[in-house]
């Protein structure tokens, strides 16, 4: 008796566009110094790309884990500071290490020091867990100024990235060589975080993050969920504030200190701590702004506390929210005829930043103003600020920037609430008809 039995194989399909999505980044930290030559490009270049490490690593803090920490600059510090030793090491002949690996030194000494701390963190979650990380941040900055042998003091501690360790003929001398470092392990490092997001681990942390009550309730153990999650981050932090060593050559006490945990949250933030993609964007604004910024007006973090303001205010999920948002629409064949609104939107909007940068710009001059003669110069037009009229006239502008803001504001809703309702009613239509 023969029995005859069919077999049935199913293969699931490649996810093209996560290949592309992937190649395209592996592309483009590969041409960037090809396109952007100057020295000035390849510095920016390499402070994004260990930036972006840096706020991946925080957001699986915020993003994945809902964990607001206070402190993720003792990590990145930490690791930075055991980095340029390792460097200094390497450099005497006491530590046969060459340089591509010193990142991996930043590294072990982030999961270290977060495995030491983050116990005790993740003992508590939400504001009592913000509260530890703040404490734990202004306690290691306390600390690096107290025990000048390990920290430097504040001079910080120096090293010299070329030394005889090599690998494979490199020394990582041209600022090119550096970032080519830097590049692959941004990739890596991307793509580490980003697997991890996919771990039957890294959905229970979306799970604690979401419902910690429903997932102690199917016998998992909260805290061991953050404390783990937590260690990982420790991990990938200290690789990019090793690059931070790596890349300046000296690491100082600000390092560690709470300006800088304030900045990863900030720019985490407003990049999208909601999307994966988020925290890239954020730590390209960071750099932009930090170094560009900053040369255009010194009044630079005036503006940036106004953008945080106006995207708590009128997008929270940052600025892949806005991307992700505006991609639904153009999926559904509606982005057309919002595009009016866009240009009076922007224009408003224009007008709105003009009206507020005058007023920045002339406060912050009278507060810096050492001639005292009440003179400003603002897009090549010279204002008598100690004049009343021209303070007419400034708030006159301002008021009107504010009023035209918002009528337009209010009328792009009305066009955006319009396209939302339609996008539904066909999602439900296609839905029905399937």
């Amino acid at each position: 008796m023969s029995t005859s039995s069919s077999h049935s194989f199913h293969f699931k399909p490649y996810n093209v566009g996560r290949w592309i999505i992937w190649g395209g980044f592996a592309l483009l930290l590969i041409v960037a110094p090809q396109v952007f030559r100057s020295g000035l490009s390849l510095t920016l270049l390499s402070q994004m790309g260990y930036m972006m490490i840096i706020c991946l690593s925080y957001n699986l803090l915020l993003g994945q884990g809902g964990m607001l920490s206070f402190g993720h600059a003792v990590y990145t510090g930490l690791g930075a500071f055991f980095a340029v030793h390792a460097m200094n090491l390497a450099s005497s002949g006491s530590l046969p290490l060459p340089l591509p690996l010193i990142p991996l030194v930043g590294g072990l000494a982030g999961l270290g020091v977060a495995a030491l701390l983050g116990y005790p963190s993740t003992k508590k979650a939400g504001t009592p867990f913000a509260m530890i990380t703040l404490g734990v941040g202004e306690l290691v900055f306390a600390m690096s100024l107290m025990f000048p042998e390990f920290f430097g003091g504040e001079g910080g501690v120096s090293a010299n990235r070329v030394y005889d360790t090599r690998l494979f003929g490199i020394g990582f001398g041209p600022a090119t060589q550096v970032y080519y470092l830097i590049a692959f392990y941004t990739f890596v490092c991307t793509a580490a975080m980003f697997a991890f997001t996919r771990t039957p681990l890294g959905r229970m942390l979306n799970a604690v993050r979401d419902n910690p009550e429903r997932v102690e309730f199917v016998g998992y153990d909260t805290q061991r969920v953050r404390y783990l999650a937590f260690m990982i981050s420790g991990f990938f932090a200290g690789i990019g504030g090793a690059f931070v060593a790596i890349n300046f050559e000296i690491v100082t006490a600000e390092t560690v200190s709470a300006i800088r945990s304030g900045g990863y949250l900030l720019f985490t933030f407003l990049g999208g701590a909601t999307f994966f993609f988020g925290p890239i964007i954020g730590a390209v604004l960071l750099v932009l702004s930090s170094v560009l910024l900053s040369e255009i007006t010194p009044a630079w973090q005036i503006y940036l506390g106004f953008v945080f303001l106006f995207m708590v205010m009128y997008a929270p999920g940052g600025v892949a929210s806005l991307i992700m948002m505006n991609l639904r629409v153009a999926a559904f064949g509606k982005l057309g005829r919002l595009w009016t609104s866009y240009l009076a939107l922007g224009g408003a909007g224009a007008v709105l930043l003009a009206a507020l940068s005058l007023v920045v710009e002339i406060v912050y001059h009278l507060q810096l103003d050492s001639s005292g003669d009440g003179s400003v110069k603002f897009f090549g037009v010279m204002l008598n600020v100690s004049s009343v009229d021209v303070w007419v006239g400034i708030a006159l502008v301002v008021a009107t920037a504010l009023g035209l803001f918002e009528f337009v504001r209010r009328s792009f809703l009305h066009e955006w609430g319009e396209a939302q309702s339609e996008i539904e009613k066909e999602i439900k239509r296609r839905e029905a008809a399937l």
